[in-house]
């Protein structure tokens, strides 16, 4: 039976250089504890024509824009034409796309984003996967420890135990996430799918579908 769950269910491939570390995972989140090692493998083989290496381990292409204040931690690769907003603060091990935006007052600590995914204002992604074209609200942000500390558990049809301390959430391509809205450990959304502001989201939501509130999720229809 089919749980939506799989990287491939969620994710494209061709919108990210995580694609081939991906693609060895069954479930997403299995990749989140070798981020910081694909950032150094990948880096160490981006062409320098592209990209600069503007401090140790921290490869930024040349087309990004990047304020001033914005804090930018190792290992770390930012792509082309993507923008890091004011006093962002990226604390390492993120791989970031193409024509992304981080916006201000923005922490990010171990995270895949793929291209034009936009976290543009006082959002929180740790430990978290965010697939093409996601985007967070003002606000929006992933609660990736547990206040008793233990372990992460997937829930959905099914609970799918993830061995992991530390795991916020994995947003499908063009997922959007409303302001204000809490994305609880082990949340995963599926594709397409759109999230009311001021939501407190656990678990699983399925793709192309509105999450209104717990229990309460509409099929989206289909627009000419």
């Amino acid at each position: 039976m089919k749980d939506g769950l799989k990287t491939s269910d969620l994710l494209d491939f061709s919108h990210t250089l995580a694609a081939e570390y991906l693609k060895q995972t069954h479930y997403p989140w299995e990749a989140l504890s070798g981020i910081g090692n694909l950032i150094l493998s990948l880096g160490a083989e981006l062409d320098g024509m592209e990209y600069e290496e503007i401090s140790p381990r921290v490869w930024i292409h040349k087309s990004a824009k990047i304020a001033p204040t914005a804090f930018i931690g190792a290992p770390c690769i930012i792509g082309e034409r993507t923008e890091v907003r004011h006093c962002a603060f990226i604390r390492g091990s993120a791989l970031i796309g193409a024509d992304c935006v981080v916006g201000n007052s923005c922490e990010l600590k171990n995270v895949i984003l793929f291209d034009r995914v936009q976290v543009p204002h006082y959002n929180y992604v740790g430990d978290s996967i965010l697939g093409y074209r996601a985007h967070m609200g003002a606000g929006a942000v992933t609660s990736n420890v547990k206040s008793d500390k233990t372990l992460v558990v997937v829930k959905g049809e099914r609970e799918i135990e993830t061995g992991l301390k530390k795991f916020g959430s994995v947003l499908g391509d063009g997922v959007e996430v409303g302001c204000n809205s809490v994305l609880n450990p082990g949340t995963v959304i599926g594709r397409n799918t759109n999230i009311y502001p001021l939501s407190s989201v656990r678990g699983t939501v399925p793709e192309n579908s509105i999450y209104k509130a717990c229990g309460n999720i509409a099929a989206k229809r289909e627009t000419k």
